[in-house]
């Protein structure tokens, strides 16, 4: 069983960490979030550092969770989150206009994605463009929702990639000789 429990949450320096009832506040130069506790699990606060308490066995899976939890907010207010997602096809491109993406993926209509209030893009250039968010698993819902678009296909390399995919690539089927 894994023993990340264990270690402590590091808390970086323009960050705060409060806990209000069955909530956890940490906030940064980046923004907000608060962080549902679950009540088998209790903390130890101090201005450097949180560490997750259980009690029992039967706890400690849930405390490495709520540990990483802890560790993915605080990450995220201090220097946020960031994908890269690449769209390689012929005439597929992306166009970002403020909170909503319109992707042109060869269908017979631009699909048109609105991002949700945590999350920013920020376009490379018209087959590439940036997500950036303080919510890890917001930020990872997005780009899987937006792959799904468009999956990358084997065959011919087709598709929406996040934060350098890699697919490898398969052969055509050969005809039989007879």
């Amino acid at each position: 069983m894994s023993r990340i429990a264990k270690d402590p949450v590091i808390i970086p320096s323009g960050v705060s960490a409060v806990q209000e009832n069955a909530d956890l506040i940490i906030k940064g130069p980046k923004g907000e979030t608060r962080l549902a506790i679950n009540s088998n699990i209790a903390l130890d606060i101090s201005s450097e550092q949180i560490q997750v308490k259980w009690q029992g066995e039967e706890n400690k899976a849930i405390a490495g969770t709520m540990r990483a939890l802890i560790s993915n907010d605080v990450t995220g207010v201090s220097e946020g989150f960031t994908k890269n997602i690449k769209l390689n096809g012929v005439g597929y491109r992306a166009n970002v206009q403020g909170k909503k993406l319109v992707l042109t993926l060869g269908f017979s209509h631009p699909v048109e994605y609105s991002l949700p209030e945590q999350v920013d893009a920020k376009s490379e250039n018209q087959t590439e463009f940036n997500l950036t968010s303080i919510n890890k698993q917001i930020l990872g819902q997005v780009c899987a929702e937006i792959r799904a678009f468009r999956p990358p296909e084997p065959y011919k390399g087709k598709g929406i990639f996040v934060d350098n995919e890699h697919v490898i690539r398969k052969e055509r089927k050969k005809a039989a000789a007879g």
